[in-house]
C-alpha cells in the first residue's frame, strides 16, 4: 500500500451496549461487501463474527474478533468488540489502536450503562465516531429520545446525516439529509439494491427543518462553513459532506444514523458514513512514545519512509499457536527483516504474519503503516510490547486495563 493509499484505509471498531446489535451489524457489513454469501444470525449461533462455542451458545460477543474486507475503493479493518461489561478489557485494549468507531444504539433502550462505559473509552483514546440507532423496527423505537440522550447523558454533539422513513413495523427506510432523498432497501438482496427516491411531500419541512439543524450545527464547528452559512450563501451536498467529516475528525461532532439491521435497514449508509466520516491513519495524530535508554519522548507519523513501529496489542492462544495481534504504526517490515522488542532487548523476525478474518487467517508477505495485522511464533512477547526498528528504538505506552 502506497502513502496514498492510507487515505482509503479505515481502522475501526464496532462498540455498544450489550443487545444494541452490534454484531448483527457487522454480519450485514460482511454481507454487503461480499466476504459471507449467507448472513449469519446471532440468534441462530451462526454469526461469522462469534466464532468461539462459548459465544454462540449464548449468543453474545466474548472476545473481539477481527476480520478486513473492501467498500467502495476501501480498505476496512474491522474489529467487533463484546458488550458485555464483563469482557471490557477488550474494548479497552481495540480502542487503543482504533482510529474510528461505530457505536451502535438500541432505538428501544436508548443510551445504557455499558454504552456509557465505551463511549467514555472511546472518549480517553480521542477516537473519531459515529453513531447509529439500531432497531428502529422495534415496539417502543423513538430515534429523537435517542438522540437526545446522546447530547444529555454522553455529552455527545450529535446530528442526524439521515432519519428513518416510518418507525416500528412501517419503517420503510432512511431520508439522507445531506444529500435530500429517501433511501430504500430490497429485503430479497439483504440490502444490497438500494432504490433512491424523491422526499415525500409531506415530510419535505420536517426534512428541511433537520437538515437546517445539521447545517447550524457543523456550522458552529467548522469555520469555513460558518462564514458560508452567516453570509447566506448556498451549501452544496460535498461542501456539507467534507465540514461534517472535518468537524468529526476533530472530535467536536458524532454524526448520527438510523436503520434496523435486522431487516437490513440503513447499514449501508453507516459504511458509507465509515468512508466518508471516519478518519484514516494518516488523519490521526502521531503516535507518541520514548526512547528505551534515554528517555526522550519519540513520536512515530503514520507513512511507510518512516522507521517501522507496531504494537502487539492481544495475544490470543489456541491449540496449535499463540496469535499476537499487532497495529503497526510506521513504516514497514518483511518477513526477513529484523524488528526489536525494547522490553525484552531482543531482535526478532516476523516470519508467520497473518490477516485476520474472524476464524480463518490468510498469510501475508510483510506489514506497513495502517495494518492491524497478527503474527505467530513469538517468544516472551506480551500484550503491550512495542516492536520497533532496532536502530530507531522507540517504547510507546503500555496498554492500561480497568
Amino acid at each position: 500500500m502506497t502513502d496514498d493509499g492510507l487515505n482509503q484505509l479505515r481502522n475501526i471498531g464496532i462498540i455498544a451496549h450489550i443487545d444494541a446489535g452490534k454484531t448483527t451489524v457487522t454480519e450485514r457489513f460482511l454481507n454487503l461487501a461480499g466476504i459471507t454469501h449467507k448472513v449469519g444470525e446471532v440468534h441462530d449461533g451462526e454469526a461469522v463474527m462469534d466464532f468461539r462455542p462459548d459465544e454462540r451458545e449464548r449468543g453474545i460477543t466474548i472476545a473481539a474478533a477481527a476480520i478486513s474486507f473492501e467498500w467502495k475503493g476501501h480498505r476496512i479493518n474491522l474489529i467487533d468488540t463484546p458488550g458485555h461489561v464483563d469482557f471490557t478489557a477488550e474494548v479497552e485494549r481495540s480502542l487503543r489502536v482504533l482510529d474510528g468507531a461505530v457505536v451502535v444504539f438500541s432505538g428501544v433502550e436508548g443510551v445504557e450503562p455499558q454504552s456509557e462505559t465505551v463511549w467514555r473509552q472511546a472518549d480517553r483514546y480521542q477516537v473519531p465516531r459515529i453513531a447509529f440507532i439500531n432497531k428502529l423496527d422495534r415496539v417502543g423505537a423513538d430515534h429523537e429520545r435517542v438522540i437526545a440522550e446522546l447530547r444529555d447523558d454522553l455529552g455527545a454533539n450529535a446530528f442526524f446525516v439521515n432519519l428513518p422513513l416510518g418507525l416500528e413495523d412501517r419503517l420503510e427506510g432512511v431520508i439522507d439529509l445531506v444529500r435530500r432523498r429517501v433511501l430504500v432497501f430490497d429485503p430479497a438482496t439483504h440490502g444490497r439494491q438500494v432504490e433512491e427516491r424523491e422526499i415525500p411531500s409531506a415530510l419535505a419541512d420536517t426534512v428541511e427543518l433537520h437538515r437546517e439543524q445539521l447545517v447550524e450545527g457543523v456550522a458552529e464547528q467548522v469555520e469555513w462553513l460558518a462564514d458560508k452559512f452567516l453570509g447566506e450563501e448556498s451549501i452544496g451536498d460535498d461542501e456539507l459532506e467534507r465540514a461534517i467529516r472535518e468537524a468529526t475528525l476533530a472530535g467536536r461532532l458524532v454524526p448520527v444514523f438510523c436503520g434496523a439491521a435486522l431487516r437490513d435497514l440503513g447499514v449501508n449508509p453507516v459504511l458509507d458514513g465509515v468512508c466518508a466520516f471516519l478518519p484514516s491513519p494518516s488523519d490521526r495524530p502521531p503516535i507518541r512514545g520514548h526512547h528505551p535508554d534515554t528517555g526522550e519522548e519519540l513520536q512515530r507519523v503514520a507513512a511507510r519512509d518512516e522507521p517501522f513501529c507496531a504494537l502487539v496489542f492481544k495475544v490470543v492462544a489456541s491449540p496449535n499457536t499463540d496469535f499476537f495481534w499487532l497495529r503497526v504504526y510506521s513504516g514497514r517490515l518483511g518477513r526477513e527483516d529484523r524488528c526489536f522488542n525494547p522490553r525484552t532487548g531482543v531482535r526478532l523476525r516476523l516470519r508467520q504474519l497473518v490477516r485476520l478474518l474472524a476464524d480463518r487467517t490468510a498469510p501475508v508477505p510483510g506489514c506497513e503503516t495502517g495494518d492491524i495485522l497478527a503474527v505467530q511464533g513469538l517468544k516472551n512477547v506480551w500484550t503491550g510490547d512495542t516492536l520497533c526498528d532496532p536502530d530507531h528504538p522507540i517504547l510507546l505506552e503500555p496498554i492500561t486495563f480497568p
